[in-house]
């Protein structure tokens, strides 16, 4: 929102969806919905952590634009790259335009070697069984079309990291066409990311389930 020039001709809104995190997030989507106004600024709060498809349904359903970005908002995921997102579903009407850390110029900041090594062979394992169509299947820093969107989480059962990659899959069975705009990924300054051996044995299960079914 600071540098407004980059969305001049853009109409938009943001849809802050907050699960009663202790962060303060609610509190500071507060102090902008006053500033920008509450048709720029929707702060949509539930009241415990439901999980990320569950956000997405509820973000739905204020979203009133034809096309959805889904971001996280600890600045891991920059503002400056929408532009670029807006621009490449034009240029293909794609209905679905995807962050890539790993094509072009796109990347990775804040990780040990551990964390990107793990995501690197995550990467090249999905790359290898499920063939795609897109280069990071479990980035979340995406556009959809709104109506792709709906369709994609009426198919989707998958919980955690797998739930970005099955929307990806899916959309390829579904022969929905997906762009890619190279992005740098930073990790966030403030809390942790988790990435523990559950997460990692959860992922291989989902990750061979789509396998089996897709």
């Amino acid at each position: 929102l600071g540098n407004t020039s980059r969305f001049s001709g853009i109409d938009f809104e943001i849809i802050i969806i907050d699960d009663g995190s202790p962060d303060g997030t609610q509190e500071v989507a507060q102090q902008l919905e006053k500033i920008y106004g509450s048709d720029k600024i929707l702060l949509r709060p539930r009241a415990r952590k439901l999980g990320l498809g569950t956000a997405y349904i509820h973000g739905m359903k204020y979203a009133t634009g034809n096309f959805i970005v889904i971001m996280d908002a600890d600045l891991s995921h920059h503002p400056k790259f929408i532009p670029e997102f807006i621009r490449k579903q034009k240029e293909g009407n794609f209905d679905i335009v995807s962050g890539t850390r790993y094509k072009g110029n796109g990347g990775v900041y804040g990780w040990d070697l551990k964390r990107k090594l793990i995501s690197r062979g995550a990467n090249f394992l999905t790359q290898v069984l499920l063939r795609p169509g897109a280069s990071d299947l479990t980035g979340s820093f995406r556009l959809y079309r709104k109506e792709v969107l709906q369709k994609l989480m009426e198919k989707c059962v998958s919980k955690g990291y797998v739930f970005q990659m099955e929307m990806i899959v899916r959309a390829r069975q579904l022969g929905f066409t997906i762009g890619e705009v190279p992005i740098s990924f930073v990790d966030r300054v403030y809390g942790e990311s988790k990435l523990g051996g559950n997460e990692i044995v959860s992922f291989l299960k989902g990750l061979l389930t789509l396998f089996a079914t897709t």
